[in-house]
């Protein structure tokens, strides 16, 4: 008798922690910079659907773009949200990242999101009057940077005219008005929020000029940890395309996730639309990318697009 109750106790134990094993949800940190293009990330932490796939997610804040690759590699955060020109320079340095999941891609509202703002002071009629002038981006050779020198080359003026400095997207309002910079290349709701506290003025939309539909953000790991882990990444993945719709359909939920995040006030996140966000990712997508960042003399290496994506 005695024997039966301690099986039956033992049974119980093992099957509880049987139970806790398989309900454990695996802890991951994912970095980003404080904008809407990981607002699928955002919104899955939010929303409970991180742990509903068995992954315990931590969003964490990285300020510059660029420094998100040796954050991946250092294991500070196991996936990251590079822009796609700093996971491109990164992979052509002999950084192994891999491209795990979509994240935001360029449209019409993202692109009219997008502006060169330029501090009170400072005339700005046309791309000839950046020349000379120092003008603050959120990472050099990251998404906005890039697209801009892009807009400067289709107009006609040498990029090496103008005085690049890192600014971070927190920082911006500040060093306008300090003067730090004599422009900013930004998005909103940092456009309306300058704009409001009367810093300055919008100088160019030149990502709308452009018009492109590429990635902007796509979630990135290093080779070695996606490849230990196919689990953790299967999962990832899964939690992602179920948060996307959301942040595409939901402007209530992705604006409150975006703005605990970020650290923005609710009401200024709510008036601007989070970049759209597609968990869907194509080796083609990445092509113009590299073709502009090649031109711009920023890739060393031919690199291969069928590596650059984890299967």
């Amino acid at each position: 008798m005695r024997h039966r109750i301690i099986s039956a106790a033992l049974g119980s134990v093992l099957a509880t922690l049987a139970l806790t094993s398989a309900t454990r949800a695996e802890k991951i940190q994912i970095g980003c910079t404080a904008t809407s293009d990981c607002a699928s990330a955002m919104v899955a932490v939010d929303e409970g659907i991180f742990r509903k796939h068995g992954l315990d997610a931590e969003m964490v804040l990285i300020g510059i773009n660029s420094n998100i690759p040796a954050a991946i590699l250092s294991n500070s955060i196991q996936i990251g949200g590079p822009t796609s020109t700093v996971f491109l320079q990164a992979a052509d340095g002999g950084l192994d990242l891999v491209a795990v999941s979509g994240a935001s891609i360029m449209t019409k509202t993202s692109n009219d999101a997008i502006a060169a703002f330029v501090r009170n002071g400072v005339t700005m009629n046309g791309p000839q009057d950046f020349k000379g002038k120092k003008v603050g981006a959120p990472g050099i050779g990251a998404f906005l940077q890039v697209l801009f020198v892009k807009w400067l080359v289709e107009k006609g003026v040498d990029p090496k005219s103008v005085n690049f400095v890192e600014v971070t997207f927190p920082t911006m309002a500040d060093t306008i008005k300090s003067g730090g910079v004599d422009a900013v290349l930004t998005a909103e709701p940092f456009v309306m929020r300058m704009t409001n506290a009367n810093l300055g003025t919008v100088g160019a939309h030149y990502a709308a000029e452009l018009a492109r539909t590429e990635p902007i953000i796509f979630y990135a790991a290093s080779r070695e940890w996606a490849e230990k882990n196919p689990e953790t990444v299967r999962k990832f993945r899964a939690a992602i395309a179920e948060a996307a719709p959301v942040v595409n359909s939901d402007r209530e939920k992705a604006s409150a996730a975006i703005a605990k995040f970020t650290k923005q006030p609710l009401e200024l996140v709510k008036l601007t639309t989070p970049n759209y966000a597609e968990p869907v990712l194509k080796p083609e997508q990445l092509g113009w990318w590299i073709d502009v960042m090649s031109a711009q003399k920023m890739l060393q290496s031919k690199l291969d697009l069928k590596k650059l994506i984890l299967d």
